[in-house]
């Protein structure tokens, strides 16, 4: 990429994981989880450097053999339950202009993202330099309108959380979105200025719902791998 902006993909994947033990690298129809998301990334083209930022030595081996550097392992600070995402692309950020070496971009690639496509990152990437956003990420409609949900009680009664559309046909309300889940294209000199992904400056493409899925359950990972597999892979 000559003359092009360097970028960098980083996929964050610590050891620890609570209601997926060892998730990152499990495997999802016979490969590593984190092979999806090393080989979109490999195979896309849109980075000079794709490595993987994680405290954890089998998986730093693994994230090697399918092809990622693995230049440094993640401190203790921001490979506990409680650290943000920013703080640990911050780190990685900070890890790498200690060494001299800077990126004009960078895309937060999650380890745990299969349905990501090589021509989604490139589109990611296309889509950030022609614009004036900071940062572009991945969302997918709500397939049933947010504006008629519910609370539910410990005893059962619901209670609509926006009353004034109960006889609102769905059609009527506006679409909502949510957040894909799977990557987050930025600039990274606003990033290190404002620690932030999900801004007033972040834009965004839509991805098609039977392409996105959390995975945070084992019920979640059982829908995956059946959508992964009928969908998915043409």
């Amino acid at each position: 990429m000559t003359n092009a902006p360097t970028a960098v993909a980083i996929i964050t994947a610590r050891g620890g994981s609570k209601r997926i033990p060892r998730k990152n690298i499990r495997s999802f129809r016979g490969r590593p989880m984190i092979a999806w998301s090393i080989e979109a990334a490999l195979e896309s083209g849109a980075f000079d450097t794709v490595m993987v930022s994680t405290d954890d030595t089998e998986i730093a081996e693994i994230a090697r053999a399918l092809g990622a550097e693995v230049p440094f392992l993640r401190s203790a600070a921001t490979a506990d339950d409680h650290a943000t995402t920013s703080q640990v692309l911050l780190e990685v950020l900070g890890q790498y202009r200690e060494a001299g070496v800077h990126f004009d971009l960078a895309c937060c690639l999650y380890p745990t993202a299969p349905f990501v496509r090589p021509r989604d990152l490139t589109d990611g990437r296309v889509q950030l330099l022609g614009s004036r956003f900071n940062v572009i990420m991945p969302v997918a409609a709500f397939s049933y309108p947010v504006w008629r949900s519910l609370q539910r009680g410990d005893d059962g009664r619901i209670v609509m959380n926006f009353p004034e559309n109960l006889n609102a046909r769905s059609q009527d309300l506006p679409v909502a979105y949510h957040d894909a889940g799977q990557w987050y294209w930025f600039r990274t000199e606003a990033f290190v200025r404002d620690h932030v992904l999900m801004g007033p400056n972040t834009g965004s493409i839509v991805l098609p719902t039977m392409q996105v899925q959390d995975i945070d359950t084992e019920e979640d990972w059982a829908l995956a791998e059946l959508k992964h597999e009928g969908f998915f892979y043409e």
